[in-house]
Formats: structure tokens, C-alpha cells, sequence
């Protein structure tokens, strides 16, 4: 059975109107994200890949070339 996603808008999204947010949606096994801009291009993944990538980002791990 399929559900409906569930989307919920970044805290740091600002809460103004416009495209420019980052949304999660959450399913049991699988995290959903996507930008507001483009809904229909969703990234997929589990809770360790995306746990390990915000606490490399957090501990300036990648820099910008």
C-alpha cells in the first residue's frame, strides 16, 4: 500500500513565501528530500548516510572549491 509523503519545510527555511526551502518527508525505512523549487526531484536515503554527511558538514569536513 502506498502512502501519501508527509512534507515538512526546513526551520531554516525562514517561513516567507517563495520556493526556497529545503523539505523532508519521512517513510519507516527511507528519508525523502527535496527542494520547493523542484518537487519532483527527490533524494532518497536512510538516517546513517544523512547523519554522518550533517556532522561532516557541521565539523567543516568540505570546503567549496
Amino acid at each position: 500500500m502506498t502512502h501519501a509523503l508527509h512534507w515538512q519545510k526546513s526551520t531554516f527555511s525562514g517561513g516567507g513565501e517563495g520556493n526556497t526551502c529545503v523539505e523532508v518527508a519521512a517513510t519507516p525505512n527511507t528519508l525523502h528530500l527535496r527542494e520547493s523549487d523542484t518537487p519532483t526531484t527527490q533524494l532518497t536515503t536512510s538516517t546513517a548516510p544523512l547523519t554522518h554527511l550533517i556532522r561532516g558538514i557541521k565539523a567543516g569536513r568540505f570546503t567549496l572549491s
